[in-house]
């Protein structure tokens, strides 16, 4: 009895039969490491099988997902990362567990320093929430989660952020093109550059180009 927007979610280990008649099935699956360490996910293989649910957030979530590698864009491993931790913790809220409210400190100064300075230093490569929390020297859902407290950005979303504001100083001063620059900056394509640039700043970099030039 699926239907359009149906979420079911199956742990590992356990097994789901299907049977399909007269369908033309599709469907986006997101297949998650039952060994990974991210927030929300330690629980995973503890919860019953879902069938037939509705959730916005996951669906939206799994749509943008679907969509940018449909354009051809590789989404960064943060951002995947990301996106599998609030699916896990939306799951687990779908299955009525209680999470327990817990108010979460800030990165030390050492800590955070560590971070924007990896960031700063690899910002032409797929940079990995794993990899920022090894250098804070912490786990990965409370790196996380005290980035976010300290930064008011996710860790995926301020590497994002990072690479537009570096872009927009390129685009000012230098007559490097938009492809150098995403290549520079560590988008998979230059497309994938104009689409997050246009969604964070409100036009594509070449306008953001011609309106700062000094003659415009």
């Amino acid at each position: 009895m699926d239907r359009p927007g149906a979420l079911t979610f199956v742990p590992a280990g356990a097994e789901r039969q299907g049977f399909y008649r007269d369908v033309n099935l599709s469907y986006s699956a997101l297949w998650i490491d039952p060994d990974i360490r991210l927030p929300g996910c330690e629980r995973l293989r503890d919860l019953p099988i879902l069938v037939n649910r509705k959730d916005v957030v996951i669906a939206t979530l799994l749509s943008s997902l679907r969509d940018e590698i449909a354009l051809g864009h590789k989404p960064d491993t943060a951002y995947v990362e990301h996106l599998v931790a609030l699916v896990s913790l939306r799951v687990a809220t779908l299955n009525r567990e209680q999470q327990p409210s817990v108010r979460h400190g800030c990165l030390s100064r050492r800590a955070l320093g560590r971070a924007r300075d990896y960031i700063d230093a690899h910002m032409n490569s797929d940079i990995s929430l794993s990899e920022l929390a090894a250098v804070a020297g912490m786990a990965v859902d409370s790196f996380a989660r005290r980035f976010k407290a300290t930064t008011g950005l996710a860790p995926y979303a301020y590497v994002i952020e990072e690479r537009v504001r570096r872009a927009e100083i390129l685009l000012r001063e230098t007559g490097l093109s938009i492809g150098s620059i995403a290549f520079r900056l560590g988008f998979s394509s230059q497309s994938h550059f104009t689409t997050t640039f246009r969604r964070l700043r409100g036009m594509t970099p070449r306008a953001y180009r011609v309106n700062s030039s000094p003659e415009s």
